[in-house]
């Protein structure tokens, strides 16, 4: 999964600086701005491709299976 500091490093960017830039222009905090991107990118994937739930969380970051016993809020 991105982290700030793996976006900042590929922009030649400080993470703070790119945590400062983003909650100017979004009122967002890098996490939660990653967070939605990649909420936004599994909706597009799961609406546009056969791939499962599992596919999509993993190629999107998210390696392991965590809380499997929480309920999720919609």
């Amino acid at each position: 999964m991105p982290t700030v500091w793996t976006i900042a490093a590929s922009l030649n960017l400080s993470a703070s600086y790119l945590s400062s830039l983003l909650k100017v222009l979004t009122g967002q905090s890098t996490q939660q701005h990653i967070h939605n991107k990649l909420i936004e990118k599994a909706k597009e994937n799961l609406s546009t491709t056969s791939l499962s739930v599992s596919e999509i969380a993993y190629g999107l970051g998210f390696e392991h299976r965590s809380g499997s016993n929480r309920q999720v809020a919609m």
